[in-house]
C-alpha cells in the first residue's frame, strides 16, 4: 500500500475520485493527509469529512521574513515536516495554487505529480478555466490532459502520461473543464496504481512506464 501526500488550495475535486477508489479497495492506497494553504478551501473540508487528517499553513506566519524565496522555502519545510510524520511516500499536487521551492523540488524529486488540463507542453502555466478559455479561442480541435512530475519550472517536468480530448463545436468552458476533469481522474488513478508498482521509473529526465 502505498501512503499519498495531497497539496490543495481548492476543491480538490480530484481527491475525491482516489478516495471513492481506495473505498471501493480499486486502489491500494491511503491518503495519510492532505495539506491546504487556504484555510476556507473545501479540500480541507472534503478530507475531514473522509476521515482523512487535514492540516492547514498559513502563509502570514513568514511574514517577517522578507526575501521570496526565503520565504517559500521556510513554508515549504514546514509543509515537509506534516508530510514526513505522515510517512507519505508519494506528492500530489491537486489544484496547488503555490510555486514549490527549489528545495522541495530537490528533496522530493520524481516523488511529486501535478495534473494539469492540457497537453503540454502546450498550455504550460496557466491554470484552471485560463487554459480552458485560452484552448477555446485559439480554436483547438483537441486538447486535454497531462500528468508529469514536478521539476523546478512551471509545468516543466518530465510527463509520465497524457490523454487527448476531442472539443466539440459547442463547446464552453464549463463543458471542456467537466470533459478533461475526467481524463485527469482517469491518469491520476492509473499513474499511482503503475508508480505503487514500481513501473514509472525517471531515466535521463524521461519517463519510462511499463504496464
Amino acid at each position: 500500500m502505498i501512503r499519498l501526500g495531497v497539496l490543495a488550495s481548492t476543491k480538490a475535486t480530484d481527491m475525491q475520485v482516489i478516495i471513492d477508489a481506495i473505498t471501493a479497495k480499486d486502489l491500494d492506497a491511503e491518503i495519510s493527509v492532505l495539506i491546504s494553504n487556504k484555510e476556507n478551501s473545501y479540500a480541507l473540508e472534503r478530507a475531514k469529512n473522509n476521515n482523512i487528517k487535514a492540516v492547514f499553513i498559513d502563509i502570514n506566519k513568514f511574514s517577517d521574513i522578507e526575501d521570496k524565496e526565503q520565504k517559500r522555502e521556510a513554508f515549504d519545510k514546514e509543509v515537509s515536516e506534516v508530510l514526513e510524520e505522515n510517512n507519505v511516500e508519494l506528492i500530489l499536487l491537486i489544484g496547488y495554487m503555490r510555486f514549490l521551492s527549489q528545495w522541495f523540488v530537490d528533496k522530493y524529486r520524481n516523488k511529486i505529480m501535478n495534473v494539469h488540463p492540457s497537453l503540454l507542453p502546450k498550455y504550460g502555466g496557466g491554470m484552471d478555466k485560463n487554459v480552458h478559455a485560452e484552448v477555446l479561442k485559439n480554436k483547438e480541435k483537441l486538447t486535454g490532459a497531462t500528468l508529469h512530475f514536478v521539476d523546478e519550472g512551471a509545468d516543466s517536468g518530465p510527463i509520465i502520461m497524457q490523454k487527448e480530448v476531442k472539443i466539440e463545436e459547442n463547446e464552453t468552458v464549463d463543458s471542456l473543464k467537466e470533459k478533461v476533469q475526467k481524463v485527469e481522474q482517469e491518469l491520476l488513478l492509473k499513474a499511482i496504481k503503475l508508480y505503487n508498482e514500481g513501473k514509472i521509473k525517471v531515466e535521463n529526465n524521461k519517463v519510462v512506464v511499463t504496464e
